[in-house]
């Protein structure tokens, strides 16, 4: 059976940029939360020789995961634009053992042929889209009758909140908030998928938010590095930093006032939502 998918309005710039500092920080993110991913993957029914689409795959760490459960009788393609970060991609899999994974260049609206997938999955991709929802529809049309769409995505209202009794980090935090504001990012996609899955036809998503706590300077340097990364974004759309201090000490000042206030901040909330493709 073929496959075929048209989007009128391909992904958008990547607001976080294909540096290798930003590619170190996202490992390390993906370290972190990949428990709760593949969690995440089993509930939605990802298993055994299943033929799965990883939207965005990046560094392919979705692509590693999902690989782990189709076993080496299913497959996992994972789709991206940037040429170097498929060539990372390539090598953390190769480095891992992984036998059951290809990378493609390429945006969505440019995938054909071949039988259709069991299941499309993506995390923190929808949020940089500008038309998540044609996105979302586009790939739906990959998937074989009963097969799942699961995506994970941010909500950063939580993370906000809990942040405002520590100034420090609530000023990192928000002036990530407000450059992904400004530059079109939604931060609070993962609540927007209840919406759109049922927009593209599907069933009401199954759906929970999962929010890690934690005091190290691990889990605070993945967001002063995130701020890093978005600086140039942040100084383009008028975002002050200069409160911040010096970036270099950032991480370790938050531990400070963390430490000093005796208690954890959160990582940012995940919304996990999936959904199963209605048999004809």
């Amino acid at each position: 059976m073929a496959t075929s998918a048209k989007i009128d309005n391909p992904l958008s710039n990547y607001a976080l940029g294909y540096t290798n500092a930003e590619h170190e920080r996202l490992i390390r993110q993906a370290a972190l939360i990949a428990p709760i991913t593949e969690r995440f993957f089993c509930e939605a029914g990802i298993g055994p020789g299943q033929r799965v689409l990883d939207l965005g795959s990046g560094l392919g760490d979705i692509s590693m995961a999902a690989a782990k459960l189709v076993g080496p009788s299913g497959r996992v393609v994972g789709i991206e634009r940037d040429a170097n970060s498929i060539r990372r991609a390539i090598r953390r899999v190769a480095d891992a053992g992984f036998c059951n994974i290809t990378f493609l260049q390429t945006d969505v609206k440019d995938i054909s042929g071949g039988e259709p997938f069991d299941a499309v999955v993506g995390r923190f991709i929808l949020m940089f889209l500008s038309n998540p929802l044609s996105v979302l529809n586009a790939v739906s049309r990959l998937v074989t009758p009963g097969g799942v769409l699961a995506f994970q995505e941010p909500t950063w209202v939580p993370m906000l909140a809990m942040a405002k009794r520590l100034p420090l980090w609530s000023q990192l935090l928000g002036a990530i908030h407000k450059t992904f504001l400004r530059s079109g990012v939604n931060p609070e996609m993962g609540l927007d998928l209840y919406r759109h899955f049922q927009e593209i036809g599907l069933p009401a998503p199954t759906m929970h938010v999962d929010m890690l706590l934690g005091a190290n300077v691990d889990l605070i340097s993945i967001f002063s590095d995130l701020l890093s990364s978005v600086r140039p974004l942040a100084q383009q759309y008028k975002v002050p930093l200069n409160e911040l201090g010096d970036f270099d000490t950032l991480a370790e000042r938050i531990r400070a006032e963390i430490a000093s206030a005796s208690t954890v901040v959160g990582f940012v909330p995940i919304v996990s939502a999936w959904s199963r493709i209605l048999e004809n």
